[in-house]
């Protein structure tokens, strides 16, 4: 598999090519999706839910982040891999958060950084990508402002004009990407098709120009919470506990390990 780089995206939405995004932690996923040829990886910031059963994604922090990330570029060297800021990693002042953004370029393989937020950001997207850090914007719902909206909401048509002030803000900063999340799909369409910027949906409908989900959704290993716009490919959770059930009963019964699976004269 050839390195997938900015270019390599950019290219595929000048053709019209559907770009793919799996939001992920660790080393053998991220092998997974290298393998198959998925286009990008998220090391997502839903790691304090997904892999450390947290409520929000508040409390992760920047070392948790750059540590995973290596791990996720260790499996998947020749995709490109985008890093979520974790929150107040960036919010504080632009010295930080240039500081903490390039030191996760400097101590992981990532090509990219990802920040929340819109218009209030552009200076800073600004100043990253002046310096040579590639950006990825996102707007929509926000996970790090949950307690702001008061928990997980859609941004339809009422907000479109918002949207498209953000967007546009991100847009000029230097952002190459802006990931869509839970917007009208008609909003996101519009903005898709009157942008050079990517734009990647996660609830914002099949006219992005790419689409991501987390891998622990896709393979179906998150049972607690199925949003309706996760698309489970396979029953991965039924699937392991029933091969952890067989393994209990062998091992209680006395037939695991067996004299093939054992070492001896």
């Amino acid at each position: 598999m050839a390195r997938i780089t900015l270019r390599t995206l950019k290219k595929k939405k000048e053709r019209g090519e559907k770009i793919t995004m799996v939001s992920t932690y660790d080393y053998l996923s991220a092998r997974f999706c290298e393998e198959v040829g998925i286009d990008s990886i998220l090391v997502g910031d839903s790691l304090g839910m997904v892999f450390q059963g947290l409520d929000t994604t508040l409390s992760v922090t920047l070392d948790e982040m750059i540590y995973h990330t290596k791990a996720v570029c260790r499996g998947a060297p020749n995709t490109f891999v985008i890093v979520d800021m974790p929150f107040l990693s960036y919010q504080v002042s632009l010295e930080e958060a240039i500081r903490n953004c390039g030191r996760v370029l400097k101590e992981t393989c990532a090509q990219a950084v990802k920040l929340e937020g819109g218009e209030e950001i552009a200076e800073l997207v600004y100043r990253l990508h002046s310096i040579g850090i590639p950006v990825v914007g996102h707007i929509g719902y926000t996970p790090q402002s949950v307690h702001s909206f008061g928990g997980p909401k859609v941004f339809g048509k009422e907000e479109t004009e918002r949207l498209k002030r953000s967007f546009k803000a991100l847009e000029n900063a230097g952002a190459f990407m802006i990931v869509l999340e839970s917007v009208h799909w008609q909003v996101a369409k519009e903005l898709t098709e009157t942008s050079d910027a990517i734009t990647v949906g996660i609830g914002a409908g099949r006219y992005c120009d790419g689409q991501v989900l987390v891998f622990h959704d896709i393979v179906g290993l998150y049972e607690e919470i199925k949003p309706r716009f996760v698309r489970r490919y396979v029953e991965g959770a039924k699937i392991f506990k029933e091969a952890l059930r067989k393994f209990k009963i062998d091992v209680e019964e006395g037939s695991f390990p067996s004299e093939e699976e054992s070492y001896g004269a």
